[in-house]
């Protein structure tokens, strides 16, 4: 499995080896060693695994975690395309404001390690896509923020998926609905960079003393 960090501090792309012969194909989306070597320290205890499937123009995002408790993050596509988009909204980042793009299918099987307090959105490119998330933390609702993937400060990748009706983007209430980068930074909602590293630290310490 190759890593490569990405242009947002500690967000690392792995591409697995994808073994195919006429049956099919094998692959591994998570691998430890990988990580341990991208990283120099394991990823993290995971609370919870999430499936998502979305129709082609399907939006979700930009979803983060309140800091504390915060949550990481270890994504992939295991079937259809998606276009993932990823926003450091860390205050006090040397990459703050930043946002990186990567396409996610069945092809590569490419999958993303999103540390604590950056913003994740992506985009369904297939009708079926189908995301998978390992995370640091169970899900709360109370404890899931959001920021318009429609403000023009983040300036998101957005493709035209406009179906023959006209319609643009397929967004929940709660995604309208959500703040801007610069209301929210107004109102205390982003999260601290330093203490985003703390949250991260001590994942990889748990992560080390679970048993094996």
């Amino acid at each position: 499995m190759d890593a490569r960090e990405l242009a947002v501090k500690g967000v690392l792309e792995f591409s697995p080896r994808v073994f195919r012969d006429d049956r099919g194909l094998l692959v591994s989306h998570y691998q430890e060693e990988a990580l341990v070597v991208a990283r120099g320290r394991p990823l993290f205890p995971v609370a919870q695994t999430l499936h998502t499937e979305s129709r082609r123009g399907v939006v979700r995002g930009v979803h983060y975690t309140a800091t504390p408790p915060g949550a990481a993050k270890y994504v992939y596509c295991s079937r259809g395309e998606a276009l993932d988009i990823l926003v450091d909204i860390r205050v006090g980042s040397p990459t703050f404001g930043r946002t990186v793009a990567t396409r996610l299918d069945q092809r590569d099987f490419r999958a993303l390690y999103i540390p604590v307090g950056v913003g994740h959105a992506f985009v369904a490119l297939r009708d079926g896509t189908v995301m998978n998330y390992l995370l640091s933390a169970s899900y709360v609702p109370a404890n899931e923020l959001a920021l318009s993937p429609l403000d023009p400060e983040l300036r998101l990748p957005l493709p035209d998926l406009s179906r023959p009706n006209g319609s643009g983007p397929v967004l929940s209430a709660r995604d309208r609905a959500a703040p801007t980068l610069a209301r929210a930074g107004a109102e205390g909602l982003l999260p601290s960079y330093d203490r985003c590293a703390e949250i991260d630290a001590e994942l990889s310490e748990r992560a080390c003393a679970r048993p094996r």
